[in-house]
Formats: C-alpha cells, structure tokens, sequence
C-alpha cells in the first residue's frame, strides 16, 4: 500500500513524499476506509449541536509496513481559547498558514475556519476546524525539514476535509502549503 493510498487517499503527491520522509518508508499497512466521511459527520452534528470542542474523533492512523513507525491525523471543533496568538508552543514553530498553523518534529497543528452550506449558520458562526497530526514512534529527528513533512501531511489531509464540507475558499488553506515560519513577536515583560 502506498503513502497516497492513506487517510482514504487524502494524501496528495507531494504530501505522499513527505510522509514516506517522516516514516522513513515507501510501503504503508492497509488503512481502513470510510475515515473521512465519519470525520466530516461529525464535524457536522458538533457544528450543529454547537459544540465547542469535538469530543469523539476518528483517527486517520498510518503505519508502516513493516516496522513500528506511525502516525495519527484527527480534526474536531476548536475555541478561540486553544489558539495560540503570538505565542509559541514548546518544540513547534508557527507557520503562515490557515487562521494558526504550528509544526515540530512530533506534532502538527491547522486550525481553520469553515462557512460551508452544508454546515447551517456558519455563514454567521463560522466552523472553527482543527487539525492534528501526531508522530509516533520511533521518534524522528528534530529538523526543518521533519516540521515541514509533517505540516506538508497534514495540510494535505485537512485540504481534504474541508472540500468535503463544501468549505468557501477551501476554509482558508492554500492549494499548497506554505512553509514560510511565522515571525514570533515577545512581549516585553
């Protein structure tokens, strides 16, 4: 099975490179389809049970074959309480992309807001849409490019995500991701 073949074939050519990067394989354990229709289900009844957090998420999970390596990819509903501003997360780096995007070696984060006539009220209340995507083991090292093959994986899944919901504009996201670091601004204390 190929990198392509995972997260119900969400991920696109170049996100398939990126991903056989992070895994450091060319060949994939079968996934399970039907993933990203019972994501976007649910992003669906948490929107419009207007849930402020997604509690019940399916994981898109990635495995190489053979061998340990793994990764896991889910999206739910966010507050604007989880976002990060001008600040930083230890071990992740902002990136300019979507409303917030971080990337580090173990861990990437999209977030993103959705107006969509699938998703009834949101051209008033816009879908607050989060992405998360998760290094297992063994862990990879921790380098620019390592954040940006996660971020590239992960970007390509969400795009993915909110085409499926009928997202304006894609929620935001770019055809392709944009790996230009954010500049950090501190506050003077």
């Amino acid at each position: 099975m190929t990198a392509q073949h995972q997260c119900d074939g969400t991920i696109s050519p170049g996100a398939a490179g990126a991903l056989e990067k992070v895994l450091n394989t060319r060949k994939f354990n079968h996934a399970p389809g039907g993933w990203l229709t019972r994501t976007t289900e649910q992003l669906q009844a948490d929107y419009d049970a207007r849930a402020r957090w997604t509690l019940k998420l399916h994981r898109c999970k990635v495995h190489a074959d053979p061998g340990p390596e793994d990764l896991a990819i889910d999206f739910g509903l966010y507050d604007n309480s989880d976002l990060v501003g001008n600040g930083r997360i230890s071990n992740m780096h902002p990136y300019e992309m979507g409303i917030e995007a971080h990337a580090g070696f173990m861990k990437a984060y999209i977030f993103a807001e959705c107006v969509s006539p699938q998703l009834k009220g949101s051209q008033e209340r816009p879908a607050r849409i989060r992405g998360t995507l998760n290094v297992g083991t063994p862990v990879p090292s921790d380098t620019v490019a390592t954040r940006e093959a996660n971020l590239t994986v992960l970007h390509s899944v969400a795009l993915a995500v909110v085409k499926k919901l009928g997202c304006e504009n894609n929620a935001g996201l770019p055809d392709k991701p944009v790996l230009k670091a954010k500049s950090i601004t501190h506050s003077a204390g």
